[in-house]
């Protein structure tokens, strides 16, 4: 008999990720847990925004500053993680991967270029969190996947072989069940994780 395997779907925001959970199998996708996960210190609002924090710091400080900031932030990805794959675990199920809902903006770019244009920095706060949650899961030694937002619709149906209509539809019905919040986020999150799925072959 095949272990159960679980998916971590994420959806970031600034200073926070909205977290589900899926299990079951491709065919019969299980809710197992959706969470608020949060990737900042709250006694230091200024690291809800990093790089708008150290726009006007020389490079030296403004490195220093975001690494403080990344270590928390990852830190308390890894605490989440870590914990739901011990929750997990304690019912019998393995936790396989984690995906992230990614933004399609330019990656690999220098300090000195990100805060000297105020669009960058707003592109680069969003992908301090990201990258705190994907170094987090791969401290926790899980498989990441980092699938564009504005592609997850079509990446799901590719996936896992159904209409994206249907796949939506199943979606909305595992929120059904556990009341709000069951937004956007946590259905894109949750669409994220039962893609991942297919990964493992469940």
């Amino acid at each position: 008999m095949a272990a159960k395997k679980a998916a971590i779907g994420f959806s970031p925001h600034s200073g926070w990720a909205a977290m589900v959970v899926i299990g079951g199998t491709v065919s019969a996708p299980t809710l197992l847990g959706r969470s608020r996960v949060a990737l900042m210190d709250e006694q230091d609002p200024l690291s809800k925004q990093p790089y708008h924090a150290v726009e006007f710091m020389c490079s030296e400080e403004a490195t220093g500053r975001l690494d403080g900031y990344f270590s928390v932030a990852t830190g308390m990805a890894r605490a989440s993680i870590h914990g739901q794959a011990e929750e997990l675990k304690r019912r019998g199920i393995s936790l396989s991967s984690v995906g992230i809902l990614e933004s399609s903006g330019r990656k690999q770019i220098s300090l000195s270029s990100i805060l000297a244009s105020h669009a960058l920095i707003h592109g680069a706060d969003g992908d301090h969190f990201r990258n705190a949650l994907a170094g987090a899961a791969e401290q926790e030694r899980l498989q990441v996947s980092r699938i564009p937002a504005r592609d997850i619709d079509a990446c799901a149906a590719e996936r896992l072989g159904q209409p994206i209509k249907r796949l939506l539809d199943a979606v909305n019905e595992l929120g059904r069940g556990v009341g709000p919040p069951w937004g956007a986020d946590q259905k894109k999150a949750a669409l994220l994780a039962w893609s991942l799925l297919a990964d493992r072959g469940s």
